[in-house]
C-alpha cells in the first residue's frame, strides 16, 4: 500500500522506500499526500542520513578471501603471503572487519612481542594487514577507512651485515669442495663471484649463462640484470649442467658445509653472507656504489648504502677535520694520556 482514502475521507501514506526505512501518515486531501510519498523517496536517495547502508558484517578472513581474488593470486609470494595472514587473523580471533581497531592491533603486538616474537615479524604482519584493507578500499570493496593506517612500525636495530675475510672464504669452500651434494659448490662459488642472491643462482639454466655473463631474470625486485663472469667459470657452468643436470635445492647442505667450517654467522645470514662477502670485497677493492646498486639490483641506493663504509677512505673526514691534530697532547699515547706538550 502506497497511498489509499480511508472511510472518513481522508488520504493515509503507508510506504517503505527502502528496507528499513518506513513512513505512515494521513492527510486531508491526497494532493498533501502524494507530495509527502514523492518527498520521502527522494530523500531516502537523496540524504544518506535516511538511507543509511546496512552495516559491513564479514570477518577478515573473509576479506582475506577477497583480496585473493581480487589482488593477492597476482604476487610472487602470493601463498607465503597469504599464509601468514590467515594465521594472524586467527590469532586475533577473526574479528568483524569494519569493527577491527588500530588498538586491537596495537594490543596483539604487544602480546607478541611478549610472547618473544621479534620486532620485524610484526612489522611484517603490520605491513600485510594494511595492505590488505588499502587494496581493498582500492578496489570499492569496503567504503570505510584502513583501520590500522596510522599504526606506527617498530623501529628495528640496524643489524650486522656479516661477509666473509679471504681466510675464511678459503675455508669454507675447502668444506664445501668435500660435501656430497653435486650443485652446493658451484652454486656457492656463483653467488660470491656476482653476488647475486641464492635462489637466484638456483633458478639459473643453460640458456641464461652466455656472452661472458650470467643473466638473472626472476628477481626480487622484477627486474632482469646481467653480470659479467669469467670465461672459465661460465665453461664451468655449462659443462657442469651437462654432466649434472639443472641446480636443485641445496641450501641446506650449504647451511652444513657452514657448521663444519666452524663459521658462526648471524641467524638468518647462512645463505646471505655471500652476497654481504662479494658486496664487501667489492667495496673495499674501490667499487663504485653505483655500480654496485646495479649489481645488487637494489631497486632504493638506501639499501645498498649499507656497505659504503668498506670503501678506502671511508668517513676519513674524522680524522681530517677532526680536533685530533690540534689536542695531540690528549690523543697521543707517546707521552703519556692526559699530559701537555
Amino acid at each position: 500500500m502506497a497511498i489509499e482514502q480511508q472511510p472518513d475521507g481522508r488520504w493515509k501514506v503507508d510506504i517503505e522506500p527502502i528496507k528499513g526505512k518506513r513512513f505512515r501518515k494521513i492527510f486531508k486531501t491526497k494532493g498533501e499526500a502524494q507530495r509527502f510519498e514523492s518527498t520521502c523517496r527522494a530523500s531516502c536517495i537523496d540524504a544518506p542520513s535516511w538511507s543509511p547502508r546496512l552495516r559491513d558484517r564479514r570477518r577478515l578472513l573473509e576479506l582475506l578471501e577477497r583480496w585473493a581474488l581480487l589482488h593477492g593470486n597476482a604476487l610472487s609470494d602470493y601463498a607465503g603471503r597469504k599464509l601468514i595472514t590467515q594465521r594472524m587473523i586467527e590469532r586475533l580471533g577473526n574479528p568483524v572487519a569494519q569493527s577491527f581497531t588500530a588498538v586491537n592491533f596495537a594490543e596483539y603486538r604487544a602480546k607478541r612481542l611478549a610472547g618473544g616474537i621479534s620486532r620485524k615479524t610484526v612489522n611484517n604482519e603490520l605491513s600485510y594487514l594494511r595492505a590488505l584493507f588499502n587494496c581493498l578500499i582500492q578496489y570499492s570493496e569496503i567504503d570505510y577507512p584502513n583501520p590500522i593506517a596510522l599504526v606506527k612500525p617498530l623501529k628495528l636495530q640496524e643489524v650486522e651485515l656479516a661477509y666473509l675475510d679471504h681466510e675464511q672464504v678459503t675455508q669454507l669452500f675447502t668444506t664445501l669442495a668435500s660435501m656430497q651434494h653435486a650443485h652446493v659448490e658451484l652454486i656457492s662459488t656463483i653467488c660470491l663471484a656476482t653476488g647475486c642472491r641464492w635462489g637466484e643462482a638456483e633458478g639459473l639454466v643453460p640458456s641464461r649463462v652466455k656472452g661472458g655473463g650470467v643473466h638473472f631474470i626472476n628477481t626480487k625486485s622484477k627486474r632482469r640484470r646481467s653480470i659479467p663472469i669469467s670465461s672459465e667459470l661460465e665453461a664451468r657452468i655449462l659443462q657442469h649442467f651437462k654432466q649434472h643436470g639443472l641446480f636443485t635445492n641445496c641450501r641446506n647442505s650449504f647451511d652444513d658445509a657452514v657448521r663444519k667450517a666452524g663459521l658462526v654467522l648471524p641467524p638468518g645470514q647462512k645463505a646471505h653472507v655471500l652476497r654481504h662477502t662479494f658486496a664487501s670485497h667489492f667495496m673495499a677493492n674501490g667499487g663504485n656504489i653505483l655500480s654496485l646498486q646495479k649489481i645488487l639490483g637494489h631497486s632504493s641506493l638506501a639499501m645498498t648504502m649499507r656497505y659504503a663504509h668498506l670503501a678506502p677512505g671511508h668517513m676519513q673526514d674524522v680524522i681530517s677535520f677532526g680536533p685530533t691534530k690540534h689536542f695531540r697532547h690528549i690523543f697521543d699515547t707517546s707521552n703519556g694520556v692526559g699530559k701537555e706538550a
